[in-house]
C-alpha cells in the first residue's frame, strides 16, 4: 500500500487581518522606532562532571539531554535500593503486601545488613518486628542494608526470589542492561546497571508511585534511639531537589540518584562512579541546573483531538479521526523550537474497519533535519464496515481512485 506524506500545519500561524475601507482617513501611524537585533542565544556544552557514567534526563520526556558513556555497566552499590523500591511499591499497588505489615527481622537480614556489618544499616534487632512503613524509610533515607533485605524477604519470601522479581520488574520498564542479585546493593558477582537504566527506573518510580518517592525528601528518620541523616546533601543545599538516592562502595565510587523540580520542569540527573560525596553532588546539581537553564518541554498535540481525517473507504462514515493516545511533548535546546517540522505518515487507502486505538499511521518529528521523535497515529473512534451496497459502491470508487490505470486492449 503506497504512503503519502502529509506536512502539518507549522507551529508558529501568522495570521492576516482583513479591513475594511473607512470614508474617514486616519493619520499614518508614526515609524516604528528600530530597535537592535539580538543574537540567539548559543547553548553551551554541559558541564565538567566527575564520574564513570553520567545522565541528564528530562521527567516529562524521558529524552536524554547530555551523557557520558550511558550504557556502560558498572556497580551500583546502595543504588540499588531504588529497583528495590519500586518492585515493594508495585507489589503493595497490586495488594500483595502492605504498609501495615508487621515484618519479622531474620538472622539473614540482621547478619547480612545490621549493625555488626560495614555497611549502612538501620540497627534492626535480630527478630523484632517493624512495621514495613518503617522499614521503607529505614532503606530510603538511611539506606539501611539489614531494611532492604528484610523488605526482600518478606516481599518473595527470599532475597534469591526477590532479585528475580527486580530483574523482572526491570524488564518491563526497558532497563535492557541491568541484573541484580540482591536488595541492597551490597557487592557480588553479577550484579550491574546502567546511568541511563537508573534513569529510566527513577523516571518511573516518581510517576508511578509519587507517595513513596516523597519519602526520599525526608532529611532524617530515627529508629531503634538512633538517629540518622539523609546521605542526598542535595536536600540541604537546593530546595528543589526532592530525591533521590545515594550509594557507595570502593569498587563504584561514589554515586547518586538525583531529581529535582522547578516550575513544571522536573530533570533527573545520575552520576556513577564520582570520586567522593562532595563530587557526586556537585556534578548532579550542575546537571540539573544546566537543563533548567537551556532547555524547554513543549506540548504539541493534545491527546485524542484529531489531526486529520482522510478518507475511509467501505465504512459506515466517509473519514477517519486520526490522532495520538498520549500529549505530545518534546524537549529542546532554548530557540529550537520554531525549527521543529512535522509530518504524518498514512497510507494512501484507507479501508474499513478500523478499532479506535489502533494504528493508522505515525507522526514523525524533526528538527533540522533529524528525527527526533515517532508517535504512532492512531483511530481515535471505531470504524466499522458499511452495509453492502455502500461497500459495493465504493469498491467501484476506488477502481476511478486507483493509482494505476486499466490496461487497454
Amino acid at each position: 500500500m503506497s504512503l503519502i506524506r502529509r506536512t502539518l500545519t507549522s507551529f508558529a500561524v501568522a495570521a492576516l487581518v482583513v479591513g475594511t475601507a473607512f470614508a474617514q482617513q486616519t493619520p499614518p501611524k508614526p515609524a516604528p522606532v528600530p530597535r537592535p537585533v539580538v543574537p540567539e542565544a548559543p547553548v553551551p556544552p554541559p558541564p565538567d562532571v566527575d564520574g564513570k557514567s553520567w545522565v541528564l534526563m528530562d521527567y516529562a520526556t524521558g529524552q536524554v539531554l547530555a551523557s557520558k558513556d550511558p550504557d556502560v555497566r558498572l556497580e551500583p552499590a546502595s543504588i540499588t535500593k531504588v529497583m528495590t523500591d519500586y518492585v515493594v511499591s508495585a507489589e503493595i499497588g497490586n495488594g500483595k503486601i502492605h504498609m501495615t505489615d508487621p515484618v519479622t527481622i531474620s538472622e539473614n537480614a540482621w547478619r547480612g545488613g545490621g549493625a555488626a556489618t560495614d555497611g549502612s544499616t538501620s540497627f534492626l534487632k535480630l527478630n523484632s518486628q517493624v512495621p514495613l512503613k518503617d522499614l521503607l524509610y529505614g532503606m530510603i533515607i538511611q539506606s539501611g542494608n539489614d531494611a532492604a533485605i528484610a523488605l526482600a524477604e518478606h516481599t518473595a519470601g527470599s532475597e534469591p526470589a526477590f532479585a528475580n522479581l527486580m530483574n523482572a520488574y526491570a524488564k518491563q520498564l526497558g532497563m535492557v542492561n541491568s541484573n541484580f542479585q540482591n536488595a541492597s546493593g551490597y557487592p557480588i558477582a553479577n550484579h550491574y546497571t546502567t546511568a541511563r537504566d537508573i534513569a529510566i527506573l527513577s523516571r518511573a518510580l516518581i510517576h508511578d508511585f509519587p507517595e513513596d518517592y516523597a519519602i526520599s525528601a525526608i532529611k532524617d528518620f530515627e529508629w531503634n534511639g538512633i538517629k540518622q541523616h539523609n546521605r542526598n546533601l542535595l536536600l540541604w543545599r537546593d530546595q528543589t531537589v526532592d530525591g533521590i538516592k545515594t550509594g557507595h562502595t570502593a569498587a563504584a565510587g561514589y554515586c547518586l540518584a538525583a531529581s529535582a523540580k522547578q516550575g513544571d520542569s522536573r530533570m533527573i540527573a545520575i552520576v556513577m562512579g564520582a570520586s567522593n560525596e562532595k563530587a557526586r553532588a556537585d556534578s548532579a546539581l550542575a546537571l540539573m541546573n544546566y537543563g533548567f537553564r537551556f532547555y524547554e518541554t513543549h506540548k504539541l498535540y493534545d491527546a485524542s483531538k484529531p489531526l486529520a481525517t482522510p478518507r475511509l473507504w467501505k465504512g459506515q462514515a466517509n473519514e477517519l479521526p486520526l490522532g495520538v493516545a498520549d500529549n505530545v511533548l518534546i524537549t529542546v535546546k532554548r530557540g529550537d523550537y520554531d525549527k521543529l517540522k512535522a509530518t504524518m505518515d498514512i497510507p494512501a487507502t484507507l479501508i474499513a474497519p478500523f478499532t479506535k486505538g489502533q494504528q493508522v499511521g505515525t507522526l514523525r518529528l524533526t528538527l533540522d533535519g533529524q528525527p527526533v521523535q515517532n508517535v504512532p497515529l492512531v483511530a481515535l473512534a471505531d470504524a466499522p464496515q458499511g452495509g453492502f451496497f455502500a461497500r459495493l459502491w465504493d469498491s467501484m470508487m476506488l477502481w476511478f481512485h486507483s493509482d494505476k490505470k486499466p490496461e487497454t486492449k
